[in-house]
């Protein structure tokens, strides 16, 4: 009696892996003063608004390469409002990244890094795509190492509503 197959996506998470990065991200805060919501206050104390201490503040996250020349695909709210964005590649590389172009609304921004000969994901086809099928997430969201994890097509043609 044969054994059943085991189900295993470990070979489509090893190709893909090369091309997940970590994205670490910093801006300039100025922290708030409720005092200076006083009018009065800022009235005869101006130069207490020109105090306000600005610090760091950082995020990370991840996404992924989708041309050898640099280009990454990671949520918009990764990297809004970022002054510095660095991509880590699997392979430990660091590059800094710029952005190229964002969309809100569905939450995506594509980045450019001046790398080249980049490994990359590859597309699937959205033809044959069904409600029901199974699908990889691929990520490095705490910088620990690649995770996966599996999900299903729960609807397809989603636009937003008005």
């Amino acid at each position: 009696v044969a054994a059943p197959a085991s189900s295993t996506y470990a070979d489509a998470a090893r190709k893909a892996m090369p091309a997940v990065v970590n994205i670490y991200t910093s801006k300039a805060v100025r922290s708030r003063n409720t005092l200076l919501d006083d009018t009065i206050l800022r009235r005869y104390f101006p130069e207490l608004a020109e105090r306000a201490p600005a610090r760091r503040a950082t995020s990370l996250g991840s996404g992924v390469i989708v041309s050898p020349d640099g280009y990454v695909l990671t949520n918009h709210h990764v990297i809004d409002g970022a002054d510095d964005i660095e991509v880590v590649l699997a392979d430990g590389r660091e590059m800094h990244a710029r952005v190229k172009g964002v969309d809100p609304e569905s939450d995506l921004a594509v980045l450019k890094t001046d790398g080249q000969d980049l490994p990359t994901i590859t597309f699937g086809s959205m033809e044959g795509l069904q409600v029901g099928d199974v699908v990889l997430a691929i990520g490095n969201p705490f910088g620990f190492g690649n995770t996966v994890t599996l999900g299903i097509v729960s609807a397809l043609g989603m636009s937003s509503m008005p």
